[in-house]
């Protein structure tokens, strides 16, 4: 038995342009739920069907390995297109094995997680078809009137309150032969699964967004990775403290524009205590002399033999610290691996993709060269400063 996903994301949105790659927590909206996905053993494939090339471009540079991206048919990406036309178009161009469960899972809905995606497949044997909903106790009345669900000469306490379930949209569970013969996305004897109420808020609008980061961050991110007191910061250089650019003078003197409230974040963080430094893959002495003017404790160029994340594991080793309390910001691919081990990792707003998309990494609103360091040490203090 085989269980595949699919995540219909079309580039039309009347609400939010692009909303499907929007950054929400720091990431592509679509990430949350594709990296759920790619988390569920049980799951073999992972499909986005998409109109979009910008969307397509996006998903590819996760590097997930069962992600594939299913090109739909422009007919069934409009705006009056049901989901289940994409459904069906899916299966009739790739003929799944119709035994195989497929998984109908929207990209607005950020909150799911793997255990909910395993928890499902072992709640469908209770039926047919199952979707997931959420509890909620609320008293609904018609238009004349008139209550639905509750009377209102005995008001239930909300304790006692049973409520009503209520799609939240996140994903949906069938067997391919029965979305085929239904031509619906549940059927037959349907089965709820319960997901915590917060999960009911779809990001459908532009406030929505504000909520749902305030959730994310809330329910999930913050109970994911408990990162201990920060006691190391390390930068890179081109990107990060600089705009990346490559400034020469009449004489061919290469130069670099540093900004001052990267200055005074290193100043911020040393006056705690934390011990500050750069790690860069070029070696020259204008970074030299910036470093000391920046009073950093350490400065590491030019590593012919060893790569950032060696370098930083050296260093962290001779002030007997773990690299679970080291923070790191970065923006390229010679940052990856180091990016990927300190307890806290953060990167500009002008990084590449492949960096944006490390787990738990800090995305940035602000560009290398416009203060990106001194963003990152404010949150790093006010972390600190919990401990």
């Amino acid at each position: 038995m085989s269980y595949i996903a699919l995540i219909p994301a079309r580039c039309g949105s009347k609400s939010i342009r692009l909303k499907n790659i929007k950054s929400f927590c720091g990431k592509p909206l679509i990430y949350w739920t594709v990296a759920a996905l790619q988390k569920t053993e049980e799951i073999d494939t992972i499909y986005v069907a998409t109109d979009c090339d910008q969307i397509e471009s996006t998903v590819n540079d996760f590097g997930f390995d069962k992600l594939r991206v299913y090109r739909r048919d422009e007919k069934n990406a409009k705006d009056t297109s049901s989901t289940e036309s994409v459904l069906l178009e899916f299966i009739d161009e790739n003929k799944p094995n119709p035994d195989d469960f497929l998984f109908l899972v929207q990209a607005t809905s950020p909150f799911t997680q793997a255990k909910d995606f395993s928890n499902a497949i072992a709640k469908i044997k209770e039926g047919d078809s199952l979707l997931s909903c959420v509890n909620q106790k609320r008293f609904y009345w018609n238009e004349n009137g008139s209550p639905i669900n509750y009377d209102h000469f005995n008001r239930p306490r909300r304790q006692d309150f049973k409520g009503e379930f209520m799609e939240n949209g996140a994903f949906y569970l069938s067997q391919i032969k029965s979305i085929v013969n239904s031509k619906n996305r549940i059927s037959g004897k349907i089965v709820i699964y319960e997901m915590p109420e917060f999960t009911g808020l779809e990001l459908d609008e532009p406030h929505d967004w504000l909520i749902g980061e305030i959730l994310m961050r809330n329910y999930i991110l913050n109970k994911q990775k408990d990162i201990p007191k920060i006691k190391m910061v390390l930068s890179d250089v081109d990107g990060v403290l600089t705009d990346c650019g490559m400034y020469y003078s009449e004489h061919g003197d290469e130069l670099k524009k540093f900004n001052t409230h990267d200055g005074k974040g290193f100043e911020l963080l040393r006056n705690t205590g934390v011990i500050t430094g750069i790690i860069t893959s070029e070696n020259t002495k204008l970074v030299k002399r910036r470093a000391e003017k920046l009073k950093l404790d350490y400065l590491k160029q030019g590593m012919a033999h060893q790569g950032k994340l060696e370098t930083a594991m050296a260093i962290a080793k001779q002030e007997n610290i773990g690299l679970d309390e080291v923070a790191y910001i970065g923006d390229d691919v010679n940052c990856f691996e180091l990016l990927s081990s300190v307890g806290l990792a953060a990167c500009p707003s002008n990084a590449i993709n492949k960096i944006k998309s490390i787990p738990n990494i800090i995305n940035l609103e602000v560009k290398g060269g416009d203060g990106a360091l001194r963003a990152f040490a404010e949150i790093i203090l006010k972390h600190n400063a919990n401990f």
